[in-house]
């Protein structure tokens, strides 16, 4: 299919009250580039495309125009069975994300398989100095290397990321909460000893105890290690 067949897929499987829902979930996007396709569609073109061998052109044509097209792009990638090719694909597409939602979609399982190479990729992702490029690095360090994988330098190396970008520093938020579910005594000190800058200090604190699973002896201890904001 080509591009122009692929949107004209997508305008077809519209839904103006998911659309309406999807504008003020993502502010950053322009409502004019909404489309409103639900993510389950969404999942099942992508399917249909990579399995077809169907999607090559589409995924040459950056940047896209519309946020349903890089939510599409984003799921075909997470398709992808040969790590060479979907890390090829990954970097190419990386510098056109432009809102958290396809950020945090784009979740390649093949990844699985190779972290130790997917970690030099992450490396360079972290400097790049791209609001989502840097969001996707934190969330594969995250979705990869909190469990068997996991190494007391990747929080540091989280820890290590100054940004002003509100999606960033909420990823990293995002990922100490998660941490401290798994990590639980490797990572507290880097919330005892206010590593964080303020927001992102009290806002993984927050995430954490929203959590299930942190047990509520840990949570009461977080809650006293809270910080007053500066104004």
């Amino acid at each position: 299919m080509t591009p122009a067949e692929i949107r004209d897929a997508l305008f077809q499987m519209r839904d103006e009250p998911y659309r309406a829902f999807q504008v003020k979930l993502i502010p950053t996007i322009d409502p004019d580039a909404m489309i409103g396709v639900r993510t389950p569609a969404l999942r099942k073109l992508a399917r249909q495309l990579y399995v077809a061998g169907d999607a090559a052109v589409f995924l040459d044509d950056l940047p896209h125009s519309y946020f349903d097209e890089n939510q599409l792009h984003a799921f075909i990638l997470s398709e992808m069975r040969d790590y060479d090719e979907c890390i090829s694909a990954v970097c190419w597409f990386l510098p056109f994300v432009d809102n958290w939602a396809t950020c945090d979609q784009l979740s390649p399982q093949v990844f699985r398989k190779h972290r130790p190479l997917l970690l030099r990729c992450i490396l360079e992702w972290l400097d790049s100095g791209q609001t989502y490029t840097v969001r996707f690095a934190i969330g594969m360090l995250m979705a990869h290397y909190l469990d068997e994988a996991f190494e007391p330098e990747y929080p540091r190396m989280v820890a290590g990321v100054h940004s002003d970008e509100y999606y960033v520093k909420m990823m990293v938020a995002w990922y100490f909460a998660t941490a401290l579910a798994k990590q639980y005594e490797t990572v507290l000190p880097y919330i005892q000893t206010r590593a964080l800058e303020p927001w992102t200090h009290n806002k993984a604190i927050q995430k954490a105890l929203e959590s299930y699973r942190i047990p509520d002896e840990h949570k009461a201890h977080l809650r006293g290690l809270k910080v007053r904001a500066p104004r």
